[in-house]
């Protein structure tokens, strides 16, 4: 097929003013300059897209800017599955890996809201398999040669904050010093098909040394994970039935879950990389990459659909992630469903590392801009925001009462941009 001949094809332009349906469930919508939004502004927005899709550096992507709770701008843009000729639409679903983990963190501060436990708990009170933890210390060899190492007592417990702020000293399986012992205990990461339950990998991983004392430093990894069994020991739900029932449902989005039906399969997104030559290719169907840096793009529909990974195994549309955008931002309500306090929403998007992290804030679950030099691009100081590692991003500004949410399959990112200017484009178009 030729350039010019996808062009007309594979293109697909929906601005919210003339397809209100495209929206289901979605927030209200507004013309941009009703909320203080340019027009011609936001279509940067649009231009990047459209350049990423022409230079073959993204199939397609959906972009979503919404101010005062109503979505100002709504469009996609190429092609939701290129070999099958399926163009990208606003409801297209895809996966939206660690942007699970602020949904997961809204799962644990709704138990904590009706008193269940202390952020400062250990964990090891509600998952016992968590206490006396051990730390893997290394040791370089004072003449260069091999590092000696050591496992040694935990000087406290791992707190539920600790989790929230990725400072317990879990961490993934691309971590050289423990990563190849997650692998090898076949605890999962989500993002690959598993027979396992939530608390069989739990039990495995508690096992396992800390790769640092815990709250002594910022290391992002599987405690959201950690996180998602403690909502199903708190609560005694599936975690996923918990998400389900006091997360989706109340907030109508309907098309966010773990593992699809049937009937939604065909409109999730496929999965694209990079080839030699840096033009996208569709990435196989079985599983891709060896040893523990294995996955797969199936999982959220094949296989046997029983782990429910909250640091990463959840699906969702643009839409639907708007509106849980819009619940944090209207303080923890939306369309008269409160899911937390205000002062909870406050507490959460407050900086908890400090110079733990000393290239960004951190609350409790996202990442938090402290200062606008440290955050050397455009935004707001309080915004907060996180990404998935499928290509998926958005952020929230409460002082411009403005999110944002970018979504594509991508992976690795290869020289796609878009995701990386996303916010700065939507900030750009603030007019007053």
């Amino acid at each position: 097929m030729t350039k010019s001949k996808c062009a007309v094809l594979g293109v697909v332009t929906i601005l919210i003013a003339l397809a209100p349906a495209a929206l289901g469930q979605g927030l209200p919508k507004a013309s941009p300059k009703s909320v203080g939004l340019s027009q011609e502004r936001l279509d940067r927005i649009g231009a990047l897209m459209q350049q990423h899709v022409d230079d073959g550096l993204l199939a397609g992507a959906v972009a979503l800017v919404a101010r005062d709770g109503k979505v100002a701008y709504l469009r996609s843009v190429g092609m939701q599955d290129k070999e099958k000729g399926i163009e990208m639409r606003p409801d297209a679903i895809f996966r939206i890996a660690s942007m699970s983990k602020p949904i997961t963190s809204v799962a644990v501060m709704m138990l904590y809201e009706e008193g269940r436990f202390r952020l400062s708990d250990p964990v090891s009170k509600y998952l016992p398999e968590f206490r006396a933890p051990k730390v893997l210390v290394i040791t370089p060899a004072a003449d260069g040669g091999k590092a000696t190492e050591q496992l040694v007592p935990a000087k406290r417990e791992i707190t539920i904050r600790h989790l929230l702020t990725h400072t317990s000293g879990l961490t993934y399986h691309w971590d050289a010093r423990v990563g190849a012992q997650y692998y090898e205990a076949e605890i999962t990461h989500g993002l690959v098909q598993d027979p396992d339950r939530l608390a069989d990998d739990m039990k495995k991983l508690a096992q396992l040394p800390l790769v640092h004392q815990p709250g002594e430093a910022y290391t992002y990894g599987l405690s959201t994970d950690v996180l998602g069994r403690l909502v199903e020991v708190v609560s005694g739900l599936p975690f996923d039935e918990f998400l389900r029932k006091r997360i989706f449902e109340p907030l109508r989005m309907n098309d966010t879950c773990f593992y699809l039906p049937d009937g939604k399969v065909s409109r999730l997104a496929a999965v694209y990389g990079p080839d030699a030559g840096g033009a996208v290719k569709r990435l196989g169907d079985g599983v891709l990459g060896d040893g523990p840096m294995r996955i797969c793009v199936t999982y959220p529909h094949e296989g046997p659909k029983c782990y429910f990974s909250g640091g990463g195994g959840l699906c969702a549309t643009v839409s639907d992630y708007a509106r849980f955008c819009q619940m944090l931002l209207n303080g923890g309500e939306l369309d008269g469903v409160r899911l937390l306090g205000r002062k909870t929403v406050e507490l959460m998007t407050a900086d908890h590392v400090g110079d733990l992290n000393p290239d960004s804030g951190f609350g409790l679950g996202f990442g938090v801009t402290r200062s606008l030099r440290e955050a050397g691009e455009l935004t707001g100081v309080g915004a907060y925001r996180w990404g998935g590692f499928w290509y998926t991003t958005f952020f929230i500004d409460p002082a411009e009462k403005l999110i944002g949410v970018c979504m594509a399959q991508l992976h690795p990112t290869g020289k796609a941009t878009l995701n990386s200017k996303f916010e700065a484009l939507a900030h750009q178009a603030l007019v007053h």
